[in-house]
Parts: structure tokens; sequence; C-alpha cells
């Protein structure tokens, strides 16, 4: 694995030479080199368990939040879960080889479309060691080299972690240079990483805006930013209240710190006066606070006084991240999509509705990676989806959008065989 005392440029320039022996390396090789690292996550547990408290200890220490501490946080059952995801990954279908489409053409030549590797793959992530695992299984499955940048916060985890996978892919037959991570260092470490466009095809970052702008005003190489989640519940006037109510709490409360938790609940008003008491109680009772507009503040403050305060302009485009959830009132199911398009962040987006029309409607207007139709926008994961895991969630149109797996993590190339044709 490479270590901090290599250069960054001799980092990439190593996973390149990796990506071309990867690119080729059979579908059993790369699967026995996951199940050896998912073993080596179970048998060295106790390694990476140190490892992480001494990281959660230092983020106690420097106050950096519950929501940072649960995303740093690692146990025994959380490192099982990343090596039972690993598994699962290794029981995909690989992509590399998979034909998109092709034919004879009138000429007579016979042309493929082919699922590549893009080749290179540097992922920069804050705070989330277990993207160390899921970004490496996803890249070594897809036929790429990944270049890990972590931050200081887990410092410790991602060495245990990024160590842990490189030695146990190595020992299974993968070349040097398939998993390795870049450490230590700050801003200028990240720029010069930004730039190796001679040996890096692909740069995914998962934070927070600060991480997205310093990547913005450096990066020479491709980005797809997996960015951060303004999410929205809207409970139409045909609503199964019952089920609204469901889905709502586990949108906001089942992991508030996380991109695809709801940060905006909109309400039609003509179950207003039924529905908001009913909400407000019980997201007061979980602890959540509530920004709501006019309408929305006279039906949830008499039953969630403590809880509720005057929305803002900026309420509606926050991401909480936390137990704060902004509630509007809404007169259609078009005034939901205009708010939702005006503030969203085009990651998830749910509609709870009996009525068909409504929810077509909502699916066709709402520009958004994931729509849901009665359904809780928690379910934007790579692992929910059927991917295994996933190496972020984009918001961008081109080339990913969504959870970001397997195929988002390869390109295509065209095989054309002739008969000793040239061109007319």
């Amino acid at each position: 694995m490479a270590v901090a005392v290599k250069s960054v440029e001799q980092i990439c320039r190593e996973a390149r030479l990796a990506s071309r022996v990867l690119a080729r390396t059979p579908t059993g090789v790369k699967d026995g080199a996951l199940e050896a690292i998912a073993k080596a996550l179970e048998d060295r547990l106790e390694e990476i368990l140190e490892a992480n408290e001494r990281d959660m200890q230092a983020g106690r220490e420097a106050d950096i939040g519950d929501a940072l501490l649960d995303r740093l946080r690692l146990d025994e059952g959380r490192v099982r879960a990343i090596a039972a995801a690993v598994r699962q990954i290794a029981t995909l279908a690989d992509p590399v080889g998979e034909v998109i489409d092709g034919g004879r053409l009138p000429n007579g030549l016979d042309v493929r479309k082919v699922r590549v590797p893009l080749g290179v793959v540097a992922v920069v992530y804050e705070a989330r060691p277990n993207v160390t695992i899921d970004a490496a299984a996803l890249c070594l499955k897809s036929g790429n080299a990944i270049v890990l940048r972590g931050s200081s916060t887990a410092a410790n985890s991602n060495q245990a972690l990024a160590r842990i996978a490189a030695e146990a892919a190595v020992a299974a037959g993968l070349p040097e240079g398939a998993v390795s991570l870049v450490a230590g260092g700050g801003r200028e470490e990240l720029a010069e990483l930004a730039t190796q466009r001679e040996y890096v095809d692909l740069i995914i970052p998962r934070g927070g805006e600060s991480l997205k702008e310093a990547l913005q005003a450096v990066a020479t190489v491709p980005v797809i930013y997996a960015a951060s989640g303004n999410c929205h519940v809207y409970v139409d006037a045909a609503a199964d209240l019952g089920q609204a109510l469901a889905i709502v709490l586990n949108a906001k409360l089942q992991r508030p710190g996380v991109c695809n938790a709801a940060e905006t609940l909109l309400v039609h008003e003509a179950i207003a006066d039924r529905f908001v008491p009913v909400v407000a109680d019980a997201l007061a009772e979980a602890g959540v606070t509530l920004r709501a507009d006019d309408r929305a503040h006279a039906l949830a403050a008499p039953v969630a006084r403590e809880r509720t305060e005057a929305a803002t302009e900026e309420d509606w485009s926050t991401e909480y991240l936390g137990p704060t959830l902004a509630v509007g009132i809404v007169a259609s199911v078009e005034e939901a999509i205009e708010h939702v398009g005006r503030y969203g962040s085009g990651h998830s987006e749910a509609i709870v509705t009996l009525d068909a029309a409504a929810a077509r409607a909502f699916q066709l207007g709402v520009d958004a990676a994931c729509v849901y139709v009665n359904a809780s926008t928690r379910s934007t994961d790579g692992g929910e989806f059927g991917m295994g895991a996933e190496i972020g969630n984009s918001t961008q149109k081109l080339h990913a959008r969504g959870p970001i797996g397997l195929r988002e993590l390869c390109t295509f190339k065209y095989l054309v065989e002739g008969d000793g044709h040239v061109r007319a």
C-alpha cells in the first residue's frame, strides 16, 4: 500500500500502473480479493476499533458535534456490516466487458459498445471511515485502482482500514497500488491530488460545501460531486395520513445527519389541520425543532410550542443534518413542485399520496436524482438499491446521477472487427 512518505504524484503514478493490470484482471480474482478484504476486516476488528476510538476521543475533545461523531463512529456491528457489504459487492455481476450495444454495420464491420473501467478513481471524503472500504470494494470490482484521501478527523481509522484492505487485496493477487491512501497534508495536498491529470481519471468528493468549493477552485481532473441533500417530503391532500406520519418520521429521524434525511416537510392545505398537529407532536417528542411558516406555525405551536419557531427564507434552503425540520403549507401539488424546484438540491424528493395523477405530476415535475412516491427519502443508498454499497450520491446529470455504484465507475469503448475493411 502507498504510505505517507510517498509524494501524491508517486502514489497516483503507482495507481495508474495498477489500473492497467486491474482492467484485465478476471472476475474470479477480483471477487477473491473482496472476500479476503471482508475476512481481514472481521479478523482485525480489534485493531480497527482501537484506531477508531483514538479518532472518537480526538473528536470529542474538539467538540465536533453529535452528527459528525455519529458518522465517525465504528463499532462491531458497523464493521461487520461493512464486511457484509464487501461480500455483497463480490456477488454482483462484473460490469467490465458488458456489451451495452452492438451489431453488424451495412459494410460488414462488427461493432460492440462494451463497458470498461475508468482507470484511477480518487475519493476525497470527510469523517466517514466506512467510505474507505465501500469505495475500495466498488473500485476493485469495477476494475479501477483507487486513491483515498480522508479527513484528519478520521485519520487513524482510515489508515487502519486502508492498510488492511490493501494488504488483503495484494495477498489475494491484485497489484500493488490498487488501493492507496494519501494521508497528512492540507489543502495544498488536496490541490496536488486534484491536478494529477496524467494519472487520475476521476475525483469523487464526499463532504460539505467547503470541500466542494475547495475542489472547484483547483481541480483539473474531472469531478463528480457527491452533493449535499436538501430533501423534501410533500404530504398531498390524498395521502394516507398514517402512512405519511411513518414516512416523515423515518425520513427525518432514522439518521438525521446524512444527505438523504428530510430537511423540509410540505403539507397540502386541505389536510393541514388534521396532519400538522399530529406530526408536530411526534417530531417534538423526538426532539426535533420545527421552523414553520405562518400557517404551519399556527397549527403546530399549540401542541409543540417549545419546539416551534418561525421560518425564515434561509430555512427553506438549509441542510440541517440534525434535529431541525422546516415545515410549510402549500395549496397544490404544483406549488409543492415549485417549492422543491426553487430550494431543493436535486438529491431525493418524496410525495405521499393515493392520487395517481398527483404522484405522476410530482414524478415528472421534480428534477432530482431520486423521486419517491409513498416511500422515505432515506432509501437513496447504494446498498438499499442493490448495489452493495456506494461511493456517493451524485446530483449531477452527466455520466452519473444518484447512487454511484459499479456501472457508474465505468465508461465504455467500441470494439470494432473487420475483414480487411478500408473506408471508401
